[in-house]
């Protein structure tokens, strides 16, 4: 099917010009026909590099023009609400960038505003941590390998803030990441995919830098998202969780998540490529699986998007719904950091 999609970019980040706009253009039918950045320089700086016709001043003339059938929003997580609900307002569909707001209440804007155009697509940028082996996950637990879930272990441990020298990152700053701490959500999200939601969360944080050096100017600025998560976890079920993560671990574990069962272990190992390991009692060690070619997934949401506006698909991932409740399990989190008391889920 090549029926014309006329896309139009609000903020070209690093992931919407290595992976949307290539990924867009690559759908038979599909044209990015104009964008809308911070300033107007960098505008147009990136309508010249991929020769983006329109540039336009501001998202607001993006969202307003008949010219335009579907709008991507690449910006920050503290545009993410207002631009999607105008963007679906204005009867367009839409691409949400990950994280998907900076708090519930953001998310359930998007989420009503969505739910009151139920012909257009609201889909976000799902995790890409587990695309590839999310089927073969699935078939695990279908087929029982480990049991009953009896512990899960979310971790996410690296040094990428380590060096306090270093300038403020936006995922720093809470006035524009919201309650979203390192990739907290985005791994949560994942794990969501193969185990229920939680029922409670008890956690604690730390920021053990408190001031960065400002981007823009002089001086230091503060920092106002913690660099250190621990979170346990309870499960209807009776399962239990542990959730670790940090930016300022230096020869962290990376990113990885375990599933305990009464019968068998999984642990998925995420880097360039998802590493799925397993093992049961009979086994001395875990051993690492190959996935077959077939069962491979991988990135395709460009064309998940353009499918899901032309008919052909629902969006698999990740529908708004699906966003909220990671929305709900990161603002329970700083919830409970904040008071020092277990949040129960989901929150009302």
């Amino acid at each position: 099917m090549t029926d014309r999609l006329r896309v139009g970019i609000v903020g070209a980040g690093d992931n919407t010009r290595r992976r949307h706009i290539p990924g867009l253009r690559a759908v038979a039918g599909v044209e990015v026909v104009g964008v809308a950045n911070r300033t107007a320089e960098s505008t147009e700086r990136v309508a010249n590099e991929f020769g983006i016709a329109t540039r336009y001043p501001n998202w607001q003339a993006l969202v307003a023009d008949d010219q335009v059938d579907a709008v991507v929003v690449g910006t920050w997580p503290n545009l993410h609400a207002e631009v999607t609900c105008a963007a679906l307002a204005a009867g367009k569909h839409v691409l949400c960038e990950a994280r998907m707001a900076r708090n519930v209440a953001e998310a359930c804007t998007m989420a009503v505003a969505a739910q009151a155009r139920p012909d257009k697509v609201a889909m976000l940028v799902p995790s890409p941590f587990g695309l590839e082996c999310d089927t073969e996950i699935e078939l695990l637990l279908f087929r029982n390998f480990i049991g009953d879930l009896r512990e899960v272990v979310v971790i996410g441990a690296d040094d990428q803030f380590h060096d306090y020298t270093k300038y403020l990152h936006w995922r720093q700053d809470a006035a524009i990441s919201g309650f979203n701490v390192l990739t907290l959500g985005i791994l949560h999200e994942t794990l969501s995919r193969w185990v229920p939601q939680p029922t409670r969360v008890y956690a604690q944080t730390q920021i053990f830098e408190p001031v960065r050096p400002n981007p823009h100017g002089s001086g230091n600025l503060a920092v106002t998202v913690p660099d250190s998560v621990q979170i346990l976890t309870q499960y209807a079920s009776g399962a239990r969780g542990i959730y670790h993560f940090s930016g300022t671990a230096l020869q962290g574990p990376g990113k990885q998540i375990h599933l305990f069962g009464s019968l068998g272990t999984i642990k998925i190992v995420f880097g360039e490529h998802d590493r799925v390991f397993v093992g049961r009692k009979v086994d001395s060690e875990l051993r690492e699986i190959t996935i077959p070619p077939e069962k491979l997934g991988g990135w395709r949401v460009e064309a998940e998007f353009v499918a899901a506006i032309r008919g052909e698909e629902k969006v698999r991932r990740t529908d708004l719904a699906a966003g909220l409740q990671y929305m709900e399990f990161t603002e329970a989190v700083a919830n409970s950091a904040q008071s020092g008391l277990p949040v129960s889920l989901p929150l009302s």
